[in-house]
């Protein structure tokens, strides 16, 4: 196992382990090696919740992984160190640019899954801080890692968007996680998940009404 090294390590394993933040005194570049590190961290966390996929299809994507780990990081950084920044906000917290694939959403969750709690503080620091904006529009492309806040997700083909077996299993199981009602809510998903809970749907998710088209 990887031992913290670097604040920008450092970040990634507290984060995975005790779900918390130190927040350092100033922004450092990552170094490719720092990068190299993060990928084979990553690669074995992924290889350990493939166990709940269920499928051996799906591989692990280093460059999805290390994007969302820098905005993970970044963006965390960035509530408190914000001297002379903004100018640089869509430098440290670019868009992705890859192919948008199972492997991509799931390699970029072991990161992004923490980014409604940053988005969370920056709210409660400054609700008009534009770096929200530009981690809203992030999720709104990798929504899965933001189950259960609201991104007002205009215009989604549900069917097409949860066509992969694997994807929809894990996309259904975070929203009952997650208690989710804004998706849970949307007929295509309510009704994939009522079938999913059959005669059990009072056990699994009680107050979840049952919606019709």
């Amino acid at each position: 196992m990887l031992q913290p090294k670097s604040p920008f390590l450092d970040t990634l394993f507290l984060l995975r382990k005790e779900e918390c933040i130190t927040i350092f005194t100033s922004l450092q570049e990552i170094s490719q090696q720092e990068e190299k590190d993060a990928a084979d961290y990553f690669e074995t966390e992924f290889e350990k919740e493939r166990l709940d996929f269920l499928s051996d299809k799906i591989s692990f994507d280093s460059k999805s992984a290390v994007w969302a780990a820098k905005i993970l990081y970044y963006s965390a950084q960035l509530h408190l160190i914000r001297e002379n920044t903004e100018k640089d906000l869509h430098m440290l917290i670019p868009s992705f640019t890859g192919n948008r694939t199972i492997s991509t959403l799931l390699s970029a969750d072991l990161s992004l899954r923490f980014l409604p709690q940053v988005i969370s503080a920056l709210q409660n620091t400054d609700p008009e801080d534009p770096l929200i904006g530009i981690l809203e529009n992030i999720l709104k492309q990798f929504h899965y890692s933001a189950v259960g806040l609201d991104l007002h997700l205009s215009g989604m083909s549900w069917e097409e968007e949860l066509k992969d077996r694997t994807y929809r299993k894990l996309y259904l199981e975070r929203i009952v996680e997650r208690k989710a009602y804004s998706l849970a809510e949307i007929p295509y998903i309510n009704q994939l998940l009522i079938a999913e809970f059959g005669l059990y749907k009072d056990v699994f998710w009680k107050e979840l009404k049952i919606v019709s088209k």
